[in-house]
């Protein structure tokens, strides 16, 4: 079974395509590579393909980014990225999720949901809907936002503080598990057409949530979904981002160039797991963000290499360091080292990149570019399947992580070079599964390999508000 520990004792890693509804993704300018079909993301084909590709390769699930406005920090102007086409245009991700779940049966779908600008019951009628559709292979990367630019288009005159976005959250969660798991109990839908009763309301109630930020009396509109609540992935490494994904995480996103730049907020995050929220700190699984540039031979890995590097655009690059920072770096000068400063956005990153500097270099503005313009905020792992495979293992080892999220430079040509030439080399190591963990099973089921694990871990603290199949209301009370 895929939940079995190798031999060699290693554990399997988890694998995801990192992707977005836009061109590029992670490497700006790459859509002007002739073999690049990125810019293709308005199309629903384009998106069934993707999905029937990984699905066969037994890859876990598509992770779907998403950002709600443009990276309009550098040079103070959203042109940038208009003219490079970073992250511009961007569509909604969870509209071509049926779609691809339509043409497939495993896969999973990660999709990228801000806490900040949408009602919880919305969102709860939107989750558990393609939760349905999707026969339970949905997760929600739960974000709070972090684009000055998003909050002015949706009603605002800047972003909320931070830790306010943070405490926001935390209140938007407890609404949306009451909703989700607490509103309906398991077999509340009973369908008895003798009796002409479709549902049985004394197993519907009413949340009654009044708080300082929503008020829902429910009930949930929906009925339950075979998650109920979608498998939940969160990225957030600030101080308020690590206790709520301690808390509510079932897997974490990490983005950072090196593992030292993550390994200690991977290991704050266990611990407050365990420590503070009673929960198995290995259930909580990482996956670092890398790109992986493949060849038979180093030498035409390198040579992809170079001929990507000259379709990159630095420019692009720039605006997408500066909305995932919050710094303008065209007010850097040339040779001027990158500060940790005070970021309204991604803290950590900010932090990551003060604290640990590129081999034998510094980060400047030029120094970023580069770096950013091919794999984004991740390693760019350059080389054969076993290179590649060490860095990977590099990886679990000193940062501690679980799997990884794994962006294109060429698109579709990454996956297919992962598929055809990393995964065989990684199940040699025992570090890839064969196959799902079984038939039709659920997101959350093949996430951690475990059939018959439809719903969160009874440690996690959505667990506690589900209504169970059997249990009087009395017997699920809704925790405080």
């Amino acid at each position: 079974m895929a939940d079995e520990t190798p031999t060699n004792g290693k554990r399997p890693l988890i694998l995801n395509a990192f992707v977005m509804m836009c061109s590029g993704h992670q490497s700006p300018g790459l859509w002007r590579h002739p073999e690049d079909k990125s810019w293709k993301f308005d199309q629903t084909e384009h998106w069934i393909e993707l999905a029937k590709l990984l699905e066969a390769a037994k890859f876990h699930g598509i992770f779907i980014a998403d950002v709600l406005g443009g990276y309009d920090v550098y040079k103070k102007s959203l042109e940038p990225a208009i003219v490079s086409g970073a992250q511009w245009p961007v569509t909604e991700p969870l509209a071509v999720v049926p779609a691809m779940a339509a043409a497939t049966k495993s896969i999973g779908f990660g999709v990228t949901i801000s806490t900040t600008y949408e009602q919880p019951y919305h969102l709860a009628r939107r989750i558990s809907t393609i939760d349905h559709l999707t026969k339970g292979r949905l997760g929600w990367n739960i974000v709070t936002s972090y684009l000055d630019s998003a909050a002015k288009n949706l009603g605002r005159t800047e972003q909320l503080d931070h830790d306010e976005r943070y405490a926001q959250a935390e209140e938007y969660m407890k609404v949306i598990y009451k909703l989700l798991q607490a509103s309906w109990r398991d077999d509340a839908v009973t369908l008895d057409r003798e009796r002409g009763l479709y549902t049985d309301p004394s197993l519907v109630r009413p949340i009654h949530h009044a708080g300082a930020h929503y008020t829902v009396p429910g009930p949930h509109v929906v009925h339950p979904s075979p998650q109920r609540t979608p498998l939940l992935l969160q990225a957030g490494a600030s101080k308020s981002g690590k206790l709520f994904a301690a808390q509510h995480a079932e897997a974490i996103f990490t983005s950072a160039h090196a593992p030292e730049a993550c390994r200690k907020n991977v290991a704050e995050i266990r611990q407050a797991a365990k420590e503070v929220f009673g929960r198995d700190p290995r259930g909580l699984k990482v996956l670092a963000l890398a790109t992986p540039i493949l060849g038979r031979t180093e030498e035409e890995a390198r040579a992809k290499y170079e001929e990507y590097r000259r379709y990159a655009s630095l420019e692009g690059a720039l605006a997408l360091f500066g909305g995932w920072t919050g710094i303008d770096l065209s007010q850097y000068g040339d040779e001027e080292e990158l500060r940790e400063v005070e970021s309204n956005a991604v803290r950590s990153t900010v932090q990551a990149y003060a604290r640990f500097s590129p081999a034998n270099s510094k980060w400047t503005k030029h120094t970023v570019a580069e770096h950013v313009s091919l794999g984004g905020n991740g390693p760019l792992l350059v080389g054969t399947p076993a290179q590649v495979a060490d860095s990977l293992e590099t990886w679990v080892r000193e940062a501690d992580v679980d799997g990884f999220n794994l962006a294109y430079a060429l698109f579709p040509q990454t996956f297919e070079d992962i598929i055809e030439l990393l995964l065989p080399e990684l199940r040699r190591r025992g570090l890839f599964w064969d196959d799902y963990a079984a038939p039709g099973a659920t997101y959350r089921e093949n996430f951690y390999a475990e059939a018959g694990q439809r719903h969160p871990k009874p440690e996690h603290v959505a667990s506690k508000y589900h209504w169970k199949a059997g249990q009087s209301a009395e017997e699920s009370a809704f925790p405080e």
